[in-house]
């Protein structure tokens, strides 16, 4: 009888190599809770997958720019918060500036804290973001404010401030810049001024003891344009604060629904795989038996 030997061994290598790969990739998904290994388990969920997990990514960065964003945001509204809270102090002033019973030193007194007024507006105008950057910086240069040595305040740059992306295709500016907000305020004249230069003018009168009920008439109009434009902005901030919140929201549900898909193309169904894995640990098993008995055979086997 003709046996080739080495035919058999080739074909049952083969066919114990194929049940021990397919236990250990079963294995593998019961460890990991994924089904797909390599693209070769099922390319086009594989391609699928891929794609899923690139959204992923990019909406994991979107999401970084909108808690950026929603940050940014927050910082403004404080800062201007405690601007408002100045601008009352600068207002209270000048009323008191303006009272007939205050002597000549009474009044540079009160001169004085006005500019301590502009100082603290200053200040809060100057604030930097969480990146460093000016709070209420315009489109171009690195400070919001610039004060020369005779305490002359301008504004740096032009332009609005440069939006965050949070979005595909959708930007969100977060602050304004500080000539919006303390800025372009009716002078009285026809003109506009600042809040800054108003309060000097007034102080300086103060100190000067000249045309002071005149300039504080029109320091009370400033202020008061000052406070409108000053709402306006903050309110303006908050609708973009509600944005920021909707996206978030829409972030969040976008990321269950990138799981489920990922969940359902590649999770592993669990007793489904383990059923499998105890049919093919079977197979093998008998495979394994089979070939011992097989292999133990010799010619006294043959004609016995």
């Amino acid at each position: 009888m003709l046996v080739s030997t080495n035919l058999f061994y080739q074909r049952i290598n083969g066919q114990l190599g194929d049940l021990n790969g397919r236990a250990q990739s079963l294995q593998t998904q019961l460890a990991t809770g994924k089904r797909l290994q390599a693209p070769s388990d099922d390319p086009s969920a594989y391609r699928r997958v891929q794609r899923v997990n690139q959204a992923v990514a990019d909406d994991k960065a979107w999401s970084a720019n909108v808690d950026l964003a929603g940050g940014i945001l927050d910082q403004a509204d404080t800062t201007l918060g405690n601007i408002s809270t100045v601008f009352q102090r600068a207002l209270e002033l000048t009323l008191q500036g303006n009272s007939g019973t205050l002597s000549d030193s009474d009044r540079k007194v009160v001169a004085n804290q006005l500019r301590g007024v502009i100082d603290d507006l200053f200040t809060s105008a100057n604030a930097r973001d969480g990146r460093g950057q000016p709070l209420f910086g315009a489109a171009s240069g690195d400070t919001a404010l610039v004060r020369d040595a005779s305490g002359n305040v301008t504004f740096a740059g032009t332009g609005d401030p440069a939006p965050i992306p949070i979005g595909e295709g959708v930007e969100l500016r977060v602050s304004e810049s500080a000539e919006k907000i303390f800025g372009g305020l009716p002078d009285g004249n026809g003109g506009t001024t600042d809040i800054f230069g108003a309060i000097r003018a007034y102080a300086d009168a103060l100190e000067n003891g000249t045309n002071v009920p005149q300039t504080a008439a029109k320091t009370l109009d400033v202020l008061k344009s000052a406070g409108d434009q000053l709402s306006a902005v903050r309110g303006s901030m908050g609708a973009r604060a509600a944005r920021i919140e909707l996206e978030k929201g829409r972030l969040d549900d976008v990321a269950v629904s990138r799981q489920a898909d990922l969940d359902t193309l590649q999770g592993t169904d669990v007793q489904g795989t383990i059923i499998e894995l105890q049919k093919t640990m079977t197979i093998l098993q008998a495979t394994q038996a089979s070939v011992a008995k097989l292999t133990s055979l010799n010619l006294f086997d043959y004609i016995r």
